[in-house]
C-alpha cells in the first residue's frame, strides 16, 4: 500500500507553483524593462546637462553679452533656448565702458514618449551695457 506522501504532487499543486512561477518572471521581466526606460531616461538627461553646458560655454565665449532670446534645434531631438536679460548697469568711467550685470538661463529641452523634458541653467555674467545714443 502507498501512503499519501508518496504519490507526488496532484495536477492542482503543479498548477498552482507553475502559476507562481509565471507571475515572478513576469514582475521580473516588467521590472528589467522599467530599469532599462530609467536608465534611457537619466541618459537623456546627462545629454541635455552636457548640451546646455556647451550652449553656456558659447554665449561666455562671444565675448560681449546683449540682451534677448536666441533659440534652435540642437539635432538628436534636442531642442535649446538662450535667454540674456540685463539686471544693472554700472556707471561709466572715463576711460572705460559702463559694466552690466546680466542673467543668463539656457535650457535644453526634448520629447521622451509624449512627455516633454527640460534641463535648465541659469548663471550670472559681467559684461559691457549697451551705449545709450543721447
Amino acid at each position: 500500500m502507498v501512503s499519501r506522501s508518496d504519490r507526488g504532487f496532484t495536477l492542482l499543486e503543479v498548477l498552482i507553483a507553475a502559476l507562481i512561477a509565471a507571475m515572478a518572471v513576469a514582475v521580473l521581466f516588467r521590472g528589467t524593462v522599467e530599469g532599462q526606460a530609467i536608465g534611457n531616461v537619466a541618459a537623456k538627461y546627462t545629454e541635455a546637462l552636457s548640451r546646455a553646458r556647451s550652449r553656456l560655454a558659447a554665449v561666455d565665449a562671444v565675448g560681449s553679452l546683449t540682451a534677448g532670446d536666441q533659440q534652435g534645434d540642437d539635432g538628436g531631438g534636442f531642442r535649446w533656448q538662450v535667454r540674456t536679460t540685463q539686471l544693472a548697469a554700472g556707471q561709466p568711467s572715463a576711460s572705460e565702458l559702463p559694466p552690466a550685470l546680466y542673467a543668463v538661463r539656457v535650457s535644453v529641452s526634448w520629447t521622451t514618449n509624449g512627455r516633454e523634458r527640460a534641463v535648465e541653467l541659469n548663471t550670472r555674467r559681467l559684461g559691457i551695457a549697451p551705449l545709450r545714443q543721447p
